[in-house]
C-alpha cells in the first residue's frame, strides 16, 4: 500500500472545484440562475435569488443581534424552508450553525448547547418558548421571505472555518461535538463523482438536521443548482414519504440502510419516481438491492459508507445486480478522501486482509469541540500518512480495490443508521438510583430487526421497572438512544480479563410471550394485532399488548402504519400511533378513522337522501 500520498485504489486525492465556503457555491447559482427554484416544502417555494436575499437580510438581522464572527449558535427549528435560509444566514453573520433537533428532551439539548459553547438559541418561537432553554435566544421572523436583502453587507466565511457542530453518540457517557468544516462540506456536495446529480434534480430533505445525512441532503442540491424537498412532517411515514416523492417529483434521496429494507421490502412506489437512491448507516441487504433493481432497473444504488468526522461519505459503491451475488462493498474513497487499512501498531496489512480503517485526505472534521484528549485519541497524527481518523472499523480490500465492511474493533454499533456509543446508555442508567449497573448490547432477531436490549442489575431495595426506566431515558436520551428492551438480570456476566462479556448477553435475552389473553379480542382489535405480528415477529394476543413493550421502535411503527392503510384503509400518523400503543388503543384509532371517513355508519346519523 503506498505510504507516499500518491494516487491509488485508496486514495482519492482533493483538487476538485470546492474551495470555498458554502454561502458562496449558493450565491454563484443565484447570479446565473437566479429564477430557478431552490427550496420548497408544504407552503413555501424559493427561487436562488429569494434564497440568498432571504439568507443576507436575516444574517444582518442576526449580527443586529449581536450574533458576531465565531459565534456558536444553536438552531431549534422544525423541518421547513425556513431552515435552510436559517443555516445559510448564520453562516453569513459569520456564526457556526449547532443543530437542535425538537424531538430531543430539553436537557440534551441545553447539554449541547454548553458543549457547543453556544453564545445564543435561534428558531421558531413557538420551539423555543417550550423548550425553556437557558441562555439568550432569538425568535427568528415567522416569515422567510426578507426584501432588499441582497443590499445586506455579509461576512463570507472562509473555507476552514467551521460550518457545523453536530454531536455523536459518546464513549464516556457525554456527546462528541463534531466540528465540520466549510471546505469539507463543500468538497463532498460540489460536482460529486459518486453519484449523478444536476440543475434539474430535487433532493429530498427528511433527516433531521442533527443527522449529518441533512448536510448531503441539503447542500448537495444546493452546491449544484438543484433543488431542495422538504418533508415538513416531524416522523413521516413511508407513505408521507412516497406522497412528498410523488408532489414534487423528487429524484435523488437518501436513506437509512433500515428504512430503505423496509421500502424494497414493500417495492413502494417510491423507487418508481426516484432516479438515484443513496443508502448508508449500515451493512446493505444484497437481496433487498437486487429486489430493488430488477424491479427498478433505471435506479442509480450507491452504498455509501462514512462517520460524521470525515463528513458523511468517505467511501460509496455502485451497486448492480452482480454485487448483490454476495456481500456489498462499501466502495472507494469519494471527494479527496483516503483510507488506510492498518494494524493496532499503525502498520499496512497486506491486501485481502482485515485492518481497521484509517480516513486521511481533506474532509476530515477539526476535532471534537472543547474535547482535546478525545480528538487526541481520534485525531492521530500518523508519522508517514499524516493526520488521520480511526475509525474503529474492520474493513478488508477486494482485489479491484473496492472495500468490504466486517464490524467494529469496540463496542460500538449502528441501529436504523444511527451511531450509538452503548456506555452512554449505560451512563444514563446508572444515574438511576434503583440502578447498580447496567449493559447495553444489540439483539438481532433477523437481518433487519436489531433491537437495543439494556441489562440492568438492580440496587438494593425495590426492583425497578423497566417500562419505569424506560420513560426515565426518554427524558435525557433521544429516540435513537432508548432501549427496545430493558431487562432485569442478576448480574451481568464477565469474560475472563472481567470486562462485560457482551456475546455472553444476547444469551440472556428473554422475550416473554404475552400469555393467555385477559379478554378476547374484538374484530378491530384482531385485525391490529395480525398487523402487529407480522411486524414484531411474535404472537399479539391481548388488548393491553404494549407495541413498545413487545420490541417495537420507530422503523417497525413505519411499517405497521403502512398496513394499516393497506389493509384497513386508515391513516394514522407516528404522533397518534405512539401516544396510544396498545392494541386496544390502535383499534380505537382506527373505528375512530373509519367512522370519520363514513359519516353514514354513524349511530343516529340522517338517512341518505336523493334530493336533486
Amino acid at each position: 500500500m503506498p505510504t507516499d500520498g500518491t494516487p491509488s485504489p485508496l486514495h482519492n486525492p482533493p483538487g476538485g472545484p470546492a474551495t470555498g465556503g458554502l454561502p458562496a457555491l449558493v450565491a454563484a447559482h443565484a447570479a446565473r440562475t437566479p429564477h430557478a427554484l431552490a427550496v420548497a416544502d408544504a407552503d413555501t417555494t424559493l427561487t436562488y435569488a429569494q434564497l440568498v436575499s432571504s439568507a443576507r437580510a436575516l444574517a444582518g438581522h442576526l449580527r443586529g443581534h449581536g450574533v458576531r464572527q465565531g459565534d456558536s449558535v444553536a438552531l431549534l427549528m422544525p423541518r421547513c424552508a425556513r431552515t435552510v435560509v436559517a443555516q445559510l444566514a448564520l453562516w453569513w453573520a459569520g456564526a457556526v450553525c449547532v443543530p437542535l433537533d425538537p424531538a430531543h428532551p430539553r436537557s440534551r439539548s441545553e447539554a449541547l448547547t454548553a458543549d457547543a459553547g453556544a453564545t445564543l438559541t435561534v428558531g421558531d418561537g413557538k420551539l423555543l418558548e417550550s423548550a425553556a432553554l437557558p441562555g439568550t435566544t432569538l425568535a427568528l421572523p415567522d416569515d422567510a421571505m426578507v426584501e432588499n436583502g441582497d443590499g445586506c453587507p455579509t461576512a463570507e466565511p472562509a473555507p476552514d472555518a467551521a460550518a457545523f457542530i453536530m454531536f455523536t453518540s459518546g464513549s464516556t457517557g457525554r456527546p462528541k461535538g463534531v466540528a465540520v468544516p466549510h471546505h469539507a462540506i463543500a468538497e463532498l456536495v460540489t460536482d460529486p463523482a459518486y453519484l449523478t446529480i444536476g440543475p434539474r434534480d430535487r433532493l429530498l430533505f427528511h433527516s433531521p438536521m442533527t443527522f449529518d445525512a441533512s448536510t448531503f441532503e441539503i447542500w448537495a442540491a444546493l452546491a449544484n443548482g438543484a433543488a431542495v424537498v422538504v418533508c415538513t412532517t416531524e416522523r413521516p411515514s413511508l407513505e408521507d414519504l412516497a406522497r412528498d416523492v410523488e408532489h414534487h417529483g423528487v429524484t435523488v434521496a437518501f436513506f437509512t440502510t433500515a428504512l430503505f429494507h423496509q421500502l424494497a421490502a414493500r417495492r413502494s412506489r417510491i423507487f418508481s419516481v426516484l432516479r438515484t437512491v443513496v443508502v448508508g448507516g449500515e451493512a446493505l441487504s444484497a437481496q433487498h438491492a437486487r429486489e430493488v433493481l430488477r424491479a427498478f432497473p433505471w435506479l442509480e444504488l450507491v452504498n455509501g459508507y462514512g462517520p460524521t468526522e470525515a463528513t458523511t461519505f468517505t467511501t460509496a459503491h455502485r451497486v448492480t445486480d452482480t454485487d448483490c451475488e454476495g456481500q456489498v462493498p462499501i466502495g472507494r474513497p469519494v471527494a479527496g478522501a483516503t483510507v488506510h487499512l492498518l494494524d493496532d501498531a499503525g502498520r499496512p496489512v497486506p491486501d485481502g486482509e482485515r485492518g481497521e480503517l484509517w480516513i486521511g485526505g481533506c474532509r476530515l472534521a477539526h476535532g471534537y469541540t472543547g474535547r482535546s484528549r478525545p480528538t487526541g485519541e481520534a485525531f492521530v497524527h500518523h508519522p508517514e500518512l499524516g493526520r488521520l481518523y480511526r475509525t474503529g472499523d474492520l474493513v478488508s480490500l477486494r482485489p479491484d480495490g473496492s472495500l468490504d465492511f466486517h464490524g467494529r474493533t469496540d463496542d460500538q454499533f449502528k441501529i436504523r443508521g444511527f451511531r450509538i456509543e452503548p456506555a452512554e446508555i449505560e451512563h444514563a442508567l446508572r444515574e438511576q438510583p434503583e440502578v447498580a449497573d447496567a449493559a447495553v448490547t444489540v439483539h438481532r432477531r433477523t437481518h433487519d430487526d436489531a433491537r437495543l436490549t439494556a441489562f440492568v442489575v438492580a440496587a438494593p431495595g425495590p426492583v425497578p421497572r423497566p417500562a419505569t426506566l424506560r420513560e426515565r431515558l426518554a427524558a435525557v436520551l433521544p429516540a435513537a438512544l432508548l432501549p427496545d428492551h430493558v431487562q432485569i438480570v442478576d448480574a451481568l456476566p464477565l469474560t475472563p480479563s472481567g470486562k462485560v462479556d457482551r456475546r455472553a448477553l444476547t444469551d440472556l435475552v428473554t422475550e416473554d410471550g404475552p400469555g393467555t389473553p385477559a379478554e378476547p379480542l374484538g374484530p378491530l382489535q384482531q385485525a391490529v394485532a395480525e398487523i402487529w405480528s407480522r411486524s414484531l415477529g411474535c404472537e399479539v394476543a391481548r388488548p393491553e399488548d404494549d407495541f413498545i413493550a413487545l420490541g417495537g421502535h420507530s422503523l417497525l411503527a413505519l411499517a405497521v402504519a403502512d398496513d394499516l392503510r393497506e389493509d384497513l384503509g386508515v391513516e394514522l400518523t407516528l404522533a397518534d400511533f405512539f401516544a396510544v400503543p396498545t392494541v386496544a388503543g390502535h383499534a380505537a384509532l382506527v373505528e375512530r378513522a373509519l367512522l370519520a371517513a363514513h359519516s353514514d355508519l354513524r349511530p343516529g346519523a340522517p338517512e341518505d337522501t336523493d334530493v336533486h
